[in-house]
């Protein structure tokens, strides 16, 4: 069950970091206004904290793993939202990020 709550916290941070950026691109660099970056301020401040909530206790652990959840998110949520299409370079580099995460987080440790 601990696996499967990492990863849910992941996508979530990912909703919350992608998304507030995304926000605030779109009130700054799309002209809709303060409204539209005061609610991407908002969602990245809610990212931080569910990165707070990760089982894993350590901070450079959690931040880089999820560093590889960002790349493969950010990709994802451009081909949602603004219609991006990535090409078989940014796929196998998500793939690579991916499997990166995996390593970092799930691999066994000693105890």
């Amino acid at each position: 069950m601990t696996v499967a709550k990492s990863l849910l916290l992941f996508a979530l941070a990912a909703v919350a970091e992608i998304g507030g950026a995304w926000l605030v691109w779109q009130g700054v660099r799309e002209h809709r206004g303060w409204l539209w970056v005061g609610a991407g301020v908002i969602a990245l401040g809610l990212y931080g904290f569910v990165a707070t909530l990760q089982p894993d206790a350590n901070f450079g652990r959690i931040l880089a793993a999820y560093g590889g959840v960002f790349v493969a998110g950010s990709l994802a949520w451009g081909m949602a939202v603004d219609g991006f299409r990535p090409d078989r370079y940014d796929v196998v580099g998500a793939l690579v990020c991916l499997v990166g995460v995996a390593v970092i987080m799930y691999a066994p440790r000693p105890a």
